[in-house]
């Protein structure tokens, strides 16, 4: 059976504004009819990819997503010797395997290819691509289409980022990589909305009587506490890295140490947001996952009394422990899910460094 480890975290933020729409206001959501605050999984997905826990523990096994392929393998081959034209041919015909290209003025007026749509590329296949770059520049015989593809493309390698997080190749879906990890919108467990910040600059030369500011602005903000769910298709992750069981828990350790200390960072130098979630609950076993969202669309904040909660902290702990216990009394006979001892900063109590072991053991046991 499918092992699923699913993930619950609690965070507080204080004014900030991490995730931003297109007219640079907080995201938001309606809930229960009732507007939140909201972080998009796309913002929360590349926190995640870009923390120093990923970057520490799985170095050497983080993929690349980029559109300038071309422009490095070109690059590559002109530093060592190949003519502007060879090169230029060469990154053609590889970076082509990742996508479709198009050509570009570059800042000198001269053209160069760039791909259409971002691909996400893992080491291996980054190696094997050079590999590919300098044996198409030398005039080496290579197979066509889909024989060439075969040469770098791989349906699974050592890339835990693009096994956890998946991969879409428009033009050969025979290389796409379904994700492991399923990421949901965070969203404020109470009702929330956006607020304006109004703020003026001085000029420092500016002494004379002039006392005006030197330039007035404005730029949004909104506080709350979120609640992410998170959960992990064990048996895919592993079969994505290729069979590599040990991997696949030092990826999932990674994620558990990252989800309850990064944060997407818009505006961090206006607001210095950098919290740690507050309460972390963790389970694993073969049951269908759910998250506990429906704790929550009846806003924290209206139900403070019949929660017995004297805050928004506490009262969000406990509306959704009591949406689990709920759920498995309907369908489970009241029996729980494995979970180890929630991480709960209020009380002190649980720890991270329990609910990494817990994670990785159900990897392993996968």
């Amino acid at each position: 059976m499918t092992t699923f480890v699913q993930f619950h975290l609690l965070t507080s933020y204080g004014p900030s504004n991490p995730n931003r729409d297109d007219q640079g206001r907080p995201k938001q959501a309606m809930v229960g009819g009732v507007p939140r605050l909201r972080m998009s999984s796309q913002s929360v997905k590349r926190a995640l990819r870009e923390s120093s826990f990923f970057a520490l523990d799985l170095a050497g096994h983080k993929g690349t997503r980029t559109k300038l392929l071309h422009e490095r393998l070109r690059e590559g081959l002109i530093g060592k010797g190949t003519s502007d034209k060879a090169a230029t041919d060469a990154a053609t015909l590889v970076a082509g395997i990742f996508g479709k290209l198009e050509t570009i003025k570059d800042k000198d007026g001269g053209e160069t290819a760039k791909a259409t749509t971002l691909a996400f590329i893992s080491p291996a296949e980054w190696a094997l691509a050079e590999e590919l770059a300098e044996k198409a520049a030398a005039g080496e015989p290579l197979p066509k289409d889909k024989d060439l593809k075969k040469l770098v493309l791989r349906r699974a390698d050592g890339a835990v980022d693009i096994a956890m997080f998946g991969r879409m190749l428009a033009d050969d879906a025979d290389f796409n990589r379904d994700a492991a990890v399923q990421v949901a919108h965070a969203i404020t467990t109470h009702g929330a909305q956006a607020e304006e910040d109004w703020y003026s600059a001085v000029d420092d030369l500016n002494k004379a009587e002039d006392t005006g500011a030197g330039h007035l602005g404005e730029t949004a903000f909104g506080s709350g506490i979120y609640y992410q769910y998170v959960c992990v298709n064990c048996d895919l992750l592993i079969e994505n890295l290729g069979g590599d069981k040990e991997l696949a828990a030092r990826g999932i350790e990674a994620l558990a140490k990252a989800l309850p200390q990064t944060a997407p960072a818009g505006k961090q130098n206006s607001f210095a947001h950098r919290p740690m979630a507050f309460y972390m609950r963790a389970e694993a076993g073969p049951r269908a996952p759910r998250d506990l969202s429906g704790a929550f669309f009846s806003p924290v904040d209206r139900k403070l009394r019949e929660l017995g909660a004297n805050d928004l902290q506490r009262g969000s702990i406990k509306a959704m422990e009591q949406t689990a216990v709920q759920i498995d009394l309907c369908y489970y006979d009241g029996q729980a899910e494995k979970t180890c001892p929630p991480l709960n900063t209020l009380d002190g109590s649980g720890s991270l460094a329990e609910i990494v072991r817990f994670v990785g053991q159900a990897v392993r046991g996968a």
